[in-house]
């Protein structure tokens, strides 16, 4: 293993604002749709959902938000994270291409889940929100919930996908552990839960269904709320943190990407480090390929259509304008079970139609063989979602090795793959 060289941020100068891309986009995206009238959505619908503050966030076209100061606080346990230069993984591909990545996996719950986890919490519990509901796939957005409610003082319920509930039984400890409820998604909970399992006993689940477990708790309990992980305007909003320190970063070692990668479910690891470095592009300062690794059994931007859709299974959700495989597709059911959504967001899928965006569907065999590569060079062994970040990484610096041209890759490894060593074992 040979020595990495990591840039540094000191606590004062974490970003004191999230960026909102949506007042750069060249082209704005199609609306929400209320699910029934089929109508634009307008912001006091969606308040039975989320909380007001969010909401806000979701239809704003201002530049830059201010991050609340408890926010920022807490951001300290784990933020600024590192910028690493991958000389190791650089070596043993004999790779001219600067490899760096920005290191998510260092938050207490191991993944970049808590950035958007901690405003969340924070915004529900100041409008006096006693209980949230919540979906996760693999864990890491149950677990990274859980801490911050249990922060802001919190109830929370989770609705985890059936088939990762049974093979990662140590992220539902975590969520337990600071305090959240966990069930597996169909349950007996709800009304679609049970519908779905009177339909098919052995029905294994999926995000789309977790999701509408999840709001269907929300809108019909009292004093409760529902938070997403991913795919909304405002959860991605609170990831540009991550671009944000990687800007910075990259200005410290002297560089700027020429690629930009990340792994790709529904787009917050991917649009939290790629937005910041795209208003560049944006304002014709500088050129960038954005790339977003999804799984090949979920190749929602390479292979979906882009149209409206609903953003859960049971139709419950506003539609969405975006690429999707349909919003009743059942996905493999394959280890990075955090990319196993069907839709990729309006923001994102937008910029894919604009062509701002390229991805890559990679299958399992080819992310793991990446990910075990990168944990004997660089000593991190990384989630399986973000294996598909390193394989993507992987295949350009190889691409350069080919061409014998020199270029500068930034990849975000979104979370460690500690409490996924089944996942390897199965692998190997």
């Amino acid at each position: 293993m040979k020595t990495t060289k990591k840039f540094m941020l000191s606590e004062s100068e974490i970003p004191t604002q999230w960026y909102n891309i949506m007042a750069d986009m060249p082209t704005q995206p199609q609306p929400l749709l209320h699910p029934g009238t089929k109508e634009p959505l307008k912001p006091e619908e969606m308040e039975g959902l989320f909380a007001k503050k969010l909401v806000e966030q979701e239809f704003s076209s201002e530049r830059f938000v201010d991050i609340p100061d408890e926010v920022r606080e807490m951001y300290k346990m784990y933020r600024p994270t590192p910028l690493v230069r991958a000389y190791a993984l650089e070596k043993a591909l004999g790779t001219p291409a600067k490899i760096f990545f920005k290191n998510e996996s260092v938050s207490p719950v191991g993944s970049h889940k808590m950035n958007t986890a901690i405003a969340q919490a924070y915004y529900n519990a100041a409008e006096g929100i006693k209980r949230l509901t919540t979906e996760t796939g693999a864990g890491q957005w149950g677990s990274a919930m859980s801490a911050a409610c249990d922060h802001f003082g919190l109830e929370l319920v989770v609705f985890m996908v059936k088939n990762s509930f049974n093979a990662k039984p140590y992220r539902k400890n975590v969520i337990n552990t600071y305090g959240g409820k966990v069930f597996a998604s169909p349950s007996e909970l709800t009304q679609y839960g049970k519908k779905l399992l009177l339909e098919d006993p052995n029905n294994q689940g999926s995000l789309g269904i977790a999701i509408s477990e999840a709001v269907e708790m929300a809108v019909t309990s009292e004093n409760t709320r529902y938070t997403l992980g991913s795919v909304l305007n405002h959860v991605l909003l609170h990831q540009t943190i991550i671009g944000l320190e990687a800007e910075k970063q990259m200005e410290m070692a002297g560089e700027y990407p020429d690629k930009v990668i990340a792994c790709f479910g529904g787009g917050s690891n991917f649009g939290g480090i790629s937005f910041p470095f795209l208003r560049r592009v944006f304002s014709g300062e500088r050129k960038l390929i954005a790339i977003a690794a999804e799984p090949a059994a979920c190749p929602k931007l390479t292979k979906g259509k882009l149209e409206y859709d609903f953003g859960d299974t049971a139709g419950m959700t506003p539609l969405i304008p975006m690429y999707t495989l349909g919003h009743d597709f059942q996905p493999e059911q394959i280890h990075a079970a955090g990319l196993r959504y069907h839709g990729g967001g309006r923001i994102v899928s937008q910029l894919k139609k604009d062509g701002y965006v390229d991805s890559y569907a990679i299958e399992q065999d080819e992310t793991f063989k990446a990910g075990i590569l990168f944990a004997k060079t660089e000593g991190i062994i990384p989630a399986p979602e973000s294996t598909h970040a390193i394989a993507a990484t992987i295949r350009e610096a190889l691409k350069a090795k080919e061409s014998g041209k020199s270029e500068t890759i930034l990849f975000n490894l979104s979370g460690h793959g500690f409490l996924d060593m089944a996942a390897y074992e199965k692998y190997v």
